[in-house]
């Protein structure tokens, strides 16, 4: 019997081909790496889904935040020349700390003439009220003088009646021979006389009177300058005294101090410039009091309010480090609707596109305090709904 290869004989296609061990083993391994696989991605999946069903759906998270603070304006409140700047750029000043010093002697001039012009209004005043004595005084004296003209007044018409009976008796003697001609021209002369005294004593009284009158009327007068006052609290004191002080407060702010804690930024302001009321000289920003502004899509805030917490990360110091705060407010409209010229979607060229709307976060003091930040930096911020 010869074997086939021997014999040249090509075996049949139905005679079955043993599969080497090798090939076999590679198949197995294959197939148990393709299962792993899949069971991995299938347990990735089902804790990805556990994950997001008991926290993912409960955070909301955007890398669009930024450090923000109120920063404060340095402006001078009085105009001048700057005689001394005692800060410079990124320095760390303190409420009260002075900045910038401006020459004072244009405001020392004016609070030493405002000062001037109220002593000058309390010695007015004094004297108003000396007058009031004085009028008051007069008033007296004017109601003697008017006393005196109504009894001389008096006077005058008793003489006068007397004279007119005694020229009544000599005129009806007359007739009779019994008086002369002479007596009887010397009783019409005393009773001409009789009437000018009583009309003289007639206008003495009016003018006492009127004399009263007018007494009474400056006195009034000059009351009404000083009615219910003293020299401390008269109008024209008190305007005077608000001049020193306004003068006073002039003079202070010739030195301008720092309002808040912070770091200086912005300074542009150099000796020997004149400055103007209102002018920027320079700017403290209070890197202790800074928030994050977090610019959160609209679809990401159904569930966020006032109030929940937030951690944050800064790119200044990494992911290593996690700042905590909570939500402290929304903003009324988006940043394009309070752009500088909003978007119109009412032309008809309109694609939707999603809006950010402005979540301010109180940052954890203690934590701002150790790791200090600095406005403008970026951070990341991811808020706790839940609670």
């Amino acid at each position: 019997m010869f074997d086939n290869e021997a014999s040249g004989q090509i075996p049949a296609a139905n005679t079955p081909v043993a599969v080497s061990a090798p090939k076999a083993a590679d198949t197995s391994k294959r197939k148990q790496l393709f299962a792993g696989l899949a069971g991995l991605t299938l347990a990735a999946g089902l804790g990805y889904g556990a994950w997001y069903a008991l926290v993912g759906s409960h955070h909301v998270e955007t890398d669009n935040a930024y450090v923000a603070a109120d920063v404060a304006q340095i402006t001078p409140l009085v105009g001048g020349p700057v005689r001394s700047v005692e800060v410079r750029d990124t320095q760390t000043v303190t409420r009260g700390q002075v900045l910038v010093t401006l020459d004072d002697s244009d405001a020392r001039i004016a609070l030493a003439s405002a000062q001037a012009d109220l002593a000058k209004a309390e010695r007015r005043v004094r004297g108003y009220l000396a007058t009031d004595q004085s009028l008051a005084a007069q008033i007296t004296a004017r109601e003697a003088d008017q006393t005196r003209a109504a009894a001389s007044l008096a006077s005058a018409q008793a003489d006068l009646e007397r004279a007119r009976i005694d020229l009544e008796r000599r005129k009806a003697l007359a007739a009779n021979g019994a008086v002369s001609g002479d007596e009887l021209t010397r009783a019409q002369n005393a009773f001409a006389n009789a009437q000018a005294a009583a009309a003289s004593a007639k206008a003495a009284e009016t003018q006492a009177q009127a004399n009263r009158a007018a007494a009474v009327g400056s006195l009034t007068a000059n009351a009404a300058l000083t009615d219910g006052t003293t020299v401390d609290t008269n109008p024209e004191v008190a305007s005077a005294r608000a001049r020193v002080e306004q003068a006073k407060l002039d003079l202070e702010r010739t030195v301008i101090r720092a309002p808040i804690d912070g770091v200086v930024t912005r300074r542009n302001v150099q000796i020997g410039q004149r400055v103007a009321p209102g002018a920027p000289l320079m700017q403290v920003a209070p890197i202790q009091q800074a928030y994050v502004d977090a610019n959160f899509k609209e679809g990401q805030l159904r569930k966020v309010a006032i109030g929940q917490p937030v951690e944050l990360k800064s790119d200044l110091y990494g992911g290593s480090v996690t700042y905590h705060g909570k939500v402290v407010g929304l903003s009324g409209g988006t940043g394009s609707a309070f752009a500088m010229i909003p978007a119109q979607n009412a032309t008809g060229n309109w694609i939707k596109v999603v809006q950010r709307l402005p979540v301010r976060i109180a940052l954890d003091p203690a934590e701002l305090k150790a790791r200090p930040l600095r406005v403008g930096l970026s951070m990341t911020a991811a808020i706790d709904t839940r609670r």
